[in-house]
């Protein structure tokens, strides 16, 4: 794995870990949910009450900086946290068409989104192909999956209402 590949799937990680580690510091502050709480056709939220603009504000500060330190510019840490939330919001909406509960689990669809969506909007300047951002999404599924096993299985992540 070269040096781009590691420090693209740090900023992945980053991008989609701040919205978690803001909502544990911040517990219920600040917790505006994305969609305020709309309905889509179907009658179910458009995107849940798990996705807040406070953890989309964490991901767009957050991401940027760490890309700055890694030597990259603010822009492309803006673009791998944008994307991210995109990818994120995507599998939010799909979950809940399918009638899911917001921070439910459905594998691949969890993470494939918020891993692949930045992978390709920067591989030009990781310097990727498209092997590389295949295992980039690998390896962050397993990290994710590790990860939020790990975060639930010590409660300090709990299924939000």
């Amino acid at each position: 794995m070269s040096t781009e590949f590691l420090q693209l799937l740090f900023l992945i990680i980053i991008a989609n870990g701040a919205p978690v580690l803001v909502r544990l510091l911040m517990k219920d502050h600040l917790d505006i949910a994305v969609d305020f709480g709309a309905k889509f056709a179907d009658s179910n939220r458009i995107f849940g009450s798990s996705k807040t603009w406070r953890g989309i504000i964490a991901a767009l500060l957050a991401t940027p900086i760490a890309a700055f330190v890694l030597g990259y510019s603010p822009e492309t840490g803006l673009h791998i946290a944008v994307f991210a939330i995109l990818g994120d919001l995507l599998s939010s909406f799909i979950k809940r068409r399918l009638g899911m509960a917001p921070s439910s689990k459905a594998y691949l669809l969890d993470q494939v989104p918020e891993s692949l969506f930045p992978a390709l909007a920067v591989m030009k300047i990781f310097n990727l192909g498209f092997a590389d951002i295949l295992l980039l999404v690998f390896v962050f599924l397993i990290i994710d999956l590790v990860i939020t096993y790990m975060l639930y299985h010590w409660r300090i992540l709990r299924k939000k209402p």
